[in-house]
């Protein structure tokens, strides 16, 4: 038996993390600092640690953070509520610790990984593996004849060293990690016996050619690595939501159109859930490779200014988009949930997963349930990691909710300010002033 202290909501034990020293230091995320003695039951050389929630449950946590972020740059660990650097220092840092890990990437063919996995590739793969291996060649000659001149340091780092700190419970929980399949042909029929049940969503033909060929792309780009997949998608998946807020608040700020400030209310819960979905993949190695962080990043960036335009020009396109969106995640998370429901019970959930789905505020948590009006509020299980992904597939469903409904106008917001004021109104009411949008 061992003893380790841990705080409601967080933990206070240092954390055998990969790029992460220590976690917690007996810090509550919600400001709380009501501090418990947890006892759990596991070997002396057991890196395993335990959370409780606010409701005093005990929680086996997943004892390393796979990401490549992992410490500063993860919610919940070092530097969490802080304030960011300059820019410049922000670039400059980034720029400096990607280019070592593009450096690696080629230098240690980290994509060799990728290829070996189809033994029995198709020649259209066949030919991507070739082409990507000769850029990959070209740039381990730029590389080494920077180092040669002087113009770049030597690189001396390991082949790995992220795995070469972990521990042998740890090495095995990432062994199971990388057994996780999808199977994308089945996450097809999920999808077509979902529109034979419940009619297709109504899109704009060039909006569903947009949506085939990113669902084609995934599929060839990420056939066999679900994690990353998901990793990519999550990360590409808050963009509508800052895209929905800046052009709400753009418009506020004009003085053009003031009543969706609920909605924005609404969008922000959503692109936080989608924040705890991208961390929790990055926890589970999502990010490690450099290639996935490129496509995904700048992915993003474009994705955000395509849906600027798109909402400019008509906010229900770009809902509908968001739907069929949302709609394929719901597919894809649920298959994969169903398909791995073994490995994933075998697997202790990330903290982030804990901490956004079983401690302190849950407020934004509760705005997310566009679809629970007048019911108890959803708090969902977080024992394992099937858990996790079963609850990250109905928080889907739930955007999906939303965006069905403010692509009909029929999004149920919090009325009750308004109803209480006219309820002390009584017969009164307000007197406004006349409008001056007639045509003259």
């Amino acid at each position: 038996m061992k003893v380790s202290s841990a705080v409601s909501g967080h933990w206070s034990k240092p954390c055998p993390v990969v790029q992460c020293p220590t976690l917690g230091r007996s810090r509550f995320v919600q400001g709380r600092y009501a501090q418990h003695m947890v006892s759990h039951a596991f070997d002396t050389d057991s890196a395993s640690l335990v959370f409780e929630d606010d409701g005093g449950e005990r929680i086996q946590v997943l004892s390393a953070d796979y990401g490549f972020r992992s410490g500063a740059g993860r919610l919940y660990q070092d530097g969490y509520g802080g304030v960011p650097k300059s820019i410049v220092e922000l670039s400059i840092s980034n720029f400096k610790k990607e280019l070592i890990a593009l450096r690696r990437s080629v230098r240690f063919d980290e994509y060799k990984q990728i290829s070996e996995m189809y033994e029995d590739a198709s020649w259209f793969r066949r030919l991507g593996f070739s082409v990507g291996n000769s850029i990959r060649e070209a740039f381990v000659r730029l590389d080494t004849w920077l180092e040669d001149e002087n113009i770049l340091r030597e690189l001396k780092l390991p082949k790995n060293p992220a795995i070469d700190s972990l521990t042998d419970e740890q090495i095995a929980v990432l062994d199971k990690v990388k057994q996780l399949r999808l199977d994308d042909a089945k996450v097809s029929r999920r999808e077509k016996e979902r529109e034979d049940k419940e009619g297709k969503v109504q899109a704009p033909m060039i909006i569903r050619l947009v949506y085939n060929i990113l669902c084609w792309t995934l599929d060839v780009l990420y056939e066999g690595r679900p994690i990353q997949r998901f990793w990519f998608l999550e990360t590409v998946a808050r963009m509508p939501y800052f895209s929905f807020i800046s052009m709400l608040h753009l418009y506020e700020s004009l003085g053009w159109w003031r009543a969706g400030a609920e909605v924005r209310k609404v969008h922000f819960a959503e692109e936080w859930n989608e924040l705890h979905h991208l961390q929790i993949m990055e926890s589970l190695g999502g990010d490690q490779l450099w290639v996935d962080r490129f496509m995904a990043e700048h992915a993003a960036i474009f994705y955000y200014w395509v849906l600027i335009i798109m909402y400019s020009i008509s906010p229900s396109s770009s809902y509908a988009f968001s739907e069929l969106v949302e709609n394929h995640a719901v597919d894809t998370y649920s298959v994969f949930a169903e398909d791995n429901e073994d490995i994933l019970r075998e697997i202790p959930p990330p903290l982030v997963a804990l901490n956004y789905y079983k401690s302190g505020d849950l407020y934004l948590f509760d705005q997310l349930q566009a679809g629970w009006t007048g019911q108890e509020p959803r708090r969902p299980s977080c024992n394992n990691l099937y858990d996790v992904f079963a609850n990250i597939r109905d928080d889907e469903v739930e955007h999906v909710k939303t965006m069905h409904a403010l692509k009909e106008g029929t999004l149920e917001l919090d009325q009750s300010r308004f109803k209480d004021a006219n309820k002390k109104l009584g017969s009164m009411a307000i007197k406004t002033l006349e409008s001056f949008d007639f045509d003259e």
